[in-house]
Formats: C-alpha cells, sequence, structure tokens
C-alpha cells in the first residue's frame, strides 16, 4: 500500500520537524532575547492581573468586605499553611527566574524580578484578604512568603544551583467530608484544601553535597514535614469528635528524584521534567511522630 507507506513517511517527518521546532524555541538563549524577555514580562503581568481580577470578582466577591485589617493565624493548621506559602513563593520565583534565563536575561535580572514573582503575587493576594472579613493580612504569611523566595535566592547566590528543593505530595483522608467547606468536596479541592493529606518536602540532592560519581546525579533524600488530625484551624470539637486529642506532627524520611538533573538533550523533555519536578516522588518512607514513634511506610504519597 504505497499511500498509506507515503502518508505514514510524512506524518512521521512533519512530527520530527515539529519537534525539533519545539526543541529550538525551548532551549534557553545563549544571550539576552529583547522579544522573548518582554514577551515573559508582558505574559507574567497578563496572567497575574487576570487572576488577581477572577480572585476579586469570584472568589472575595462571596465573602463581605471590611476595611483594611491584620490577624495574627501562626497557630492554626499547625503551620500546614504557612508550609504552602512556602513552597508557592519558591516554586513561582523558580519558575519566574527559570523564564527570564530562557530569555538570556542575566542573572542578576533573574534574581531581582524572577525569583521575586512568588513573594509578589502573594503578597497581593495577602492585600486582598485584608480588605476581607473572613480573612485578614497575616504577616505570619509574608514572612513564609519571604522563606520561600530566600531560599531559591540564598541557594543562587551561595552554589549558583538548587541543591535543595521543595516538593508536595497528596494522599485524601477521612478528614475532608467531616469539614468539606474548610477541607474540600472532591480529590481536587482536597489537594488544595485539605491539610491533612498534605506534605511538604525539603529534597536534598545528594551528590551536590557530597560530590561522589558513584551515586546517581539526580538521587535525592527527602525531609518531610506534615499534619494529622485536623478538622478546624484550631483545637474545636465537631460533632463529639475532640480535635485536640488527634492532631499531631508528622515528620517523614525518604528518597526522592531530582528529576532536572536527568540528563537529556531533549529541551522539550527538559521542559516537563522541570515542570514535574515539583511533585515528591512516591518513595518507601520512616515517618517520625512524638505520639506513634517511628513508622514505616511501603509507598508514601
Amino acid at each position: 500500500m504505497p499511500g498509506l507507506k507515503f502518508i505514514l513517511i510524512l506524518f512521521l517527518t512533519t512530527s520530527v520537524y515539529s519537534q525539533s521546532k519545539l526543541d529550538k524555541f525551548l532551549t534557553p538563549s545563549d544571550t539576552l532575547n529583547t522579544s522573548r524577555r518582554t514577551a515573559v514580562y508582558i505574559s507574567e503581568a497578563t496572567i497575574g492581573g487576570l487572576t488577581l481580577l477572577a480572585l476579586d470578582q469570584l472568589w472575595y466577591a462571596d465573602f463581605e468586605r471590611s476595611n483594611f485589617h491584620t490577624i495574627n493565624d501562626n497557630n492554626e493548621w499547625l503551620q500546614m499553611d504557612k508550609m504552602g506559602h512556602v513552597f508557592s513563593s519558591y516554586q513561582l520565583g523558580r519558575m519566574g527566574a527559570n523564564l527570564l534565563n530562557w530569555s538570556g536575561a542575566s542573572k542578576k535580572e533573574q534574581l531581582m524580578y524572577g525569583s521575586t514573582l512568588g513573594f509578589t503575587f502573594l503578597t497581593a493576594v495577602e492585600i486582598f484578604d485584608g480588605f476581607s472579613k473572613e480573612w485578614g493580612f497575616s504577616w505570619g504569611d509574608i514572612l513564609a512568603n519571604g522563606v520561600g523566595t530566600g531560599l531559591y535566592i540564598g541557594q543562587d547566590l551561595l552554589w549558583k544551583e538548587q541543591r535543595m528543593t521543595l516538593k508536595f505530595s497528596f494522599h485524601q483522608t477521612k478528614y475532608a467530608q467531616l469539614n468539606p467547606e474548610k477541607l474540600g468536596n472532591g480529590f481536587l479541592e482536597e489537594v488544595l484544601k485539605d491539610y491533612n493529606g498534605q506534605t511538604y518536602w525539603l529534597s536534598l540532592n545528594i551528590q551536590s553535597f557530597i560530590n561522589n560519581n558513584h551515586i546517581p546525579k539526580w538521587l535525592n533524600i527527602a525531609v518531610g514535614y506534615s499534619a494529622d488530625g485536623m478538622i478546624f484551624a484550631h483545637n474545636e470539637p465537631v460533632n463529639n469528635f475532640v480535635t485536640n486529642k488527634n492532631r499531631k506532627r508528622q515528620f517523614y524520611l525518604s528518597l526522592d528524584v531530582d528529576l532536572s538533573r536527568i540528563e537529556t538533550k531533549s529541551h522539550v523533555l527538559k521542559s516537563v521534567f522541570d515542570v514535574l519536578n515539583v511533585i515528591k516522588v512516591p518513595f518507601p518512607a520512616m515517618e517520625f511522630t512524638d505520639k506513634n514513634g517511628i513508622k514505616l511506610h511501603g509507598i508514601y504519597f
């Protein structure tokens, strides 16, 4: 069937050509590409502005407005919400710096305007909170945002690379159904809201610290933090279920994979790995709690 062979050859040739063009597009520029840099700034400003507008119209509009006020929420959710701020500011800053690196911008510009993307955006969200009666401007959140941004900038200044990466994992828990308004209704909402199922990881690249060629470049050791038994932000009883008897902090030790250190010449794959690198790769883990001692997990999410 000559016609079918021709179509297959044409399809494969077109696919290879398209992938080649995409790979070339994703390759970071060696020198400043002003068109790329302009596109980065315009895209970030547009997406950030539209996101804030959507939050104002679709989220904050459902709650009563108030005069600007602050709150002290540092003791809520066993600080899991603060860990979320650290993680988000770090990852948004990493993305901002990588985009400017792709445009060929200087390292100084990457750190000043790229790695601070998360802190800037989350501060704007915090100001919105300050005008909402439901919440309030939290200096604790601002501090957490600064820690995440500082973790990225500090490593770049000290080592010229990210030897320690913040990552995230999630598993569903029984607590969301007890308070779906606060902890989410359905998997997607629970990923964002159910602090009981979230774990935040500090993933350290082993070879970067001990420089041993026998250790794979991509192998990391990860230290995790999570909490369990939380139905409300504070110790409050619900349906005769006293949460303060069950609330506990959990610490983990596990292995991980730094996908950004997997060697490949394909910039398409590098981009995919860079996006997926926010997720902790499931591995066996040791759990440490002050109540239950040490617990082993065959695979932990």
